[in-house]
C-alpha cells in the first residue's frame, strides 16, 4: 500500500496581496518539504486573499491572480521545491466578468485551484463563477459539467476539490468515489462562526465515506474585514475516523503519513453531471527522510476561548492589515468598554491601547475607579478627558433638555475620540453589543462613533461570559484578571443622568436576549416566540425597537462575526418598511 506525506498550511494571507501570499507558500513549503512533505495544500483563494467581493470585476485584479500563479510555480522551482506537489488556491476566470444585459450567466471569474509541480502549472480546477458576493452562496455548490481532477501521485489517486465541492451530497464526492480515488484534497476559506468546529468533523465525515476514501480538509486562518477564520483543517479516513486535526486561530502547519489505497483505474469520462480527467504526475516526489511523531489532534476550545479568540484575531488583523498603529477607546468603566480593552491589550498589546476616561457630571465614582483600576491591571496608556465643560458649553449656546442633552454628552465623547485619531492615528474602537446594536440603545455619532468595533456581533450576555472566562484564564495562567470584578458585578447603565440604569430602557438582558435571539438569528415569527414562553407584550415592545432600528445598523462600524446571523453581513432589513410581524392576524399588533 502506498504511503503518501502530506501537509496542510493554514496560512493567513490578505486580499489583494499579491506577492505576500505567494511568499507565505514559498515558505510554508519549504518547511513542509524540511519536514518530508510530498503533497502540501493550502487554502482556497490563497494567492488572492478571500473574500475579493467587487475586485472580481476588476480584470487587472484577475490577470495578477493568474500572472502571480504561474510566477510562483517558477519561483518554487527555483527554491529547490519543484519536486514537491503544491496545491493552492487562486482566481481565475473563463470570461471577463460584466454586469447587466451584457453579463454571460456561464462566463466570468471562478474559483479556482492549481497543482504546482517541476516548476509548472501542472492542471488548473475550475469552481463556482464568483459574482460580488461575501461569503459562498449555499445554493451554488457545483457547477454541472465541471470537470474533477484526478492527479495520480506516487502511486495513489488524488482528487482536488474546492470548499462548496464537500457542501454538495451527490456531487463530486460522489464522484471522486466512483472514480476509485484514494485521497480527496479539499481546501477552504470557511468563516468562523460559534460551534462551526462541531459541524464540521461530520460534514467531512459524510463526504469521506460518500467517496470511499481518506478526504484531508484545509482552511484558512485570519481576519479579513468581518469575516474571522479559524483553521480547524483535518485529515479523516475512509471509515469516518478522524487521522490529525490542526489548532484553531493560528498559523500551522499540518503534517503526516497517510497509508492510500494503491491506483487501479484509469477511467476517465462523464460521470453523472460531472466529467473526471485524470492527469499523471511526472517526475519522483522526495521521499521522506525521518519518520513523523504521531499524528496530532488538536483539543476543541470550549464556547467563550473560541469566541474570545475569534475576536482577538478578528481586532488583530484589521488592525495589522490596515496598517493602524494602535487603537483608542472610551473606558467607562462597564463591561462592554472593559471587554473590548482586554480584546485590545490581547490582539496587539497594551502598549497600542489607548484608554480614555471620559466623565461627566453624571458619572459615578466607582466607574472612574473601574476604569482607572482596568488601566492598572492591563498596562493601557490611560487618559482622563472630562467632557462637562464642554457639554456645558453646548448648553450655554442652545437650549437642550431631556434625551437631546443625553446624546450629547455621548456626542461631545464622540469627538474627542474622533480627535485624538486625527491628531495621533489610532483607530477608534467603538464598544456597543450586539443586544445594543439590535434595539438601537445607542447614540449616532455618540457612543457608536468609531471605526471597527470588536465586540459587534456579541451579545450582551455573552460580553459577561466572556468578561468571566477571560479572567478565570488570567487566574490559570498565574496572571492578573484584566477585567475589574466590579465592571462585571454592576448593573450597566450610560450614566447619561441621575441614577440611570439600562433596564429603565430595556428588559433585563437574559430575557431581552432570549427574545433577540429567537427573532434574529433563529428568524423565529411573533407567534413563535409567544409560543416559546415569551410574554406577548415584551415580544411586541422589543419587535419593534428592533425593526426601528435598522437606520442605525446601516451606519454602524464593522466588527469580526461570530455568529450565523451578523447584523450588516447577513441580516439586513428595509429602512423603509411599514411591515410589523403580527400585521396580518386581523389588524396590526
Amino acid at each position: 500500500m502506498p504511503q503518501l506525506r502530506i501537509a496542510l498550511a493554514q496560512v493567513d494571507p490578505t486580499v489583494g496581496d499579491f506577492p505576500g501570499n505567494a511568499a507565505i507558500v514559498r515558505e510554508q513549503t519549504r518547511t513542509a518539504a524540511d519536514a518530508g512533505a510530498q503533497l502540501v495544500a493550502f487554502p482556497e483563494m490563497m494567492l488572492s486573499g478571500y473574500p475579493v467581493e467587487d475586485l472580481v470585476f476588476r480584470e487587472s485584479f484577475v490577470a495578477a491572480s493568474k500572472k502571480t500563479l504561474h510566477r510562483l510555480a517558477e519561483d518554487l522551482a527555483a527554491d529547490g521545491l519543484g519536486d514537491v506537489a503544491v496545491v493552492v488556491g487562486y482566481l481565475d476566470a473563463d470570461g471577463p466578468a460584466k454586469l447587466g444585459a451584457d453579463a454571460a450567466p456561464d462566463r466570468g471569474p471562478r474559483d479556482a485551484l492549481a497543482l504546482l509541480h517541476g516548476g509548472r502549472v501542472v492542471t488548473t480546477y475550475f469552481k463556482h463563477h464568483l459574482p460580488n458576493y461575501g461569503v459562498f452562496d449555499e445554493d451554488r455548490y457545483f457547477v454541472p459539467g465541471d470537470t474533477l481532477k484526478v492527479v495520480r501521485i506516487g502511486g495513489v489517486d488524488v482528487a482536488l476539490t474546492v470548499c462548496e465541492d464537500i457542501w454538495q451530497p451527490g456531487g463530486p464526492f460522489a464522484v471522486a468515489g466512483q472514480a476509485g480515488v484514494g485521497l480527496v484534497v479539499n481546501i477552504n476559506a470557511s468563516p468562523y462562526e460559534m460551534n462551526k468546529d462541531d459541524v464540521r468533523l461530520p460534514l467531512v465525515q459524510r463526504r469521506a465515506a460518500e467517496a470511499g476514501s481518506c478526504v484531508a480538509y484545509v482552511n484558512m486562518i485570519g481576519g479579513q474585514d468581518e469575516l474571522v477564520f479559524d483553521g480547524d483543517s483535518m485529515v479523516v479516513a475512509a471509515d469516518g475516523s478522524l487521522l490529525a486535526r490542526g489548532p484553531q486561530f493560528v498559523e500551522h502547519l499540518l503534517v503526516l503519513d497517510l497509508d492510500l489505497p494503491e491506483a487501479d483505474r484509469d477511467t476517465e469520462g462523464d460521470f453523472g453531471e460531472m466529467k473526471v480527467e485524470r492527469l499523471q504526475l511526472t517526475g519522483e516526489l522526495p521521499a521522506p527522510t525521518a519518520a513523523l511523531l504521531p499524528p496530532e489532534v488538536a483539543e476543541r476550545a470550549v464556547d467563550e476561548a473560541e469566541a474570545w479568540q475569534a475576536l482577538v484575531l478578528g481586532l488583530r488583523d484589521y488592525v495589522r492589515k490596515n496598517r493602524f498603529p494602535s487603537v483608542v477607546l472610551g473606558l467607562s468603566g462597564g463591561i462592554d468598554s472593559s471587554v473590548v480593552a482586554a480584546i485590545a491589550c490581547d490582539a496587539i498589546g497594551a502598549e497600542n491601547v489607548v484608554g480614555v476616561s471620559l466623565p461627566s457630571a453624571h458619572s459615578s465614582e466607582h466607574s472612574r475607579d473601574d476604569a482607572a483600576d482596568l488601566a492598572k491591571r492591563t498596562g493601557l496608556d490611560y487618559r482622563i478627558e472630562p467632557i462637562q465643560p464642554m457639554v456645558d458649553a453646548f448648553l450655554a449656546n442652545m437650549s437642550l433638555s431631556g434625551v437631546a442633552v443625553e446624546n450629547l454628552q455621548a456626542r461631545v465623547r464622540g469627538v474627542i475620540l474622533m480627535a485624538l485619531s486625527n491628531s495621533e492615528g489610532h483607530l477608534v474602537l467603538t464598544t456597543g453589543n450586539k443586544s445594543e446594536l439590535a434595539v438601537g440603545y445607542s447614540t449616532l455619532y455618540g457612543d457608536s462613533v468609531g471605526g471597527f468595533n470588536p465586540i459587534k456581533d456579541v451579545w450582551k450576555t455573552l460580553v459577561w461570559r466572556l468578561a468571566q472566562w477571560r479572567n478565570a484564564e488570567a487566574v490559570h495562567r498565574g496572571e492578573t484578571p484584566p477585567i475589574p470584578e466590579n465592571s462585571i458585578a454592576k448593573p450597566p447603565s450610560a450614566e447619561l443622568r441621575p441614577g440611570q440604569l439600562d433596564t429603565d430602557s430595556l428588559p433585563d438582558y437574559a430575557v431581552l436576549d432570549a427574545i433577540l435571539i429567537g427573532y434574529i438569528d433563529r428568524d423565529m415569527s411573533r407567534d413563535e416566540l409567544i409560543a416559546a414562553g415569551h410574554d406577548p407584550a415584551l415580544v411586541d415592545r422589543v419587535l419593534r425597537m428592533v425593526d426601528a432600528a435598522e437606520y442605525k445598523r446601516r451606519q454602524a462600524a464593522p466588527g469580526p462575526k461570530i455568529t450565523f446571523k451578523a447584523f450588516g453581513r447577513d441580516r439586513r432589513l428595509p429602512i423603509t418598511n411599514r411591515f410589523r410581524e403580527g400585521f396580518s392576524r386581523e389588524g396590526a399588533v
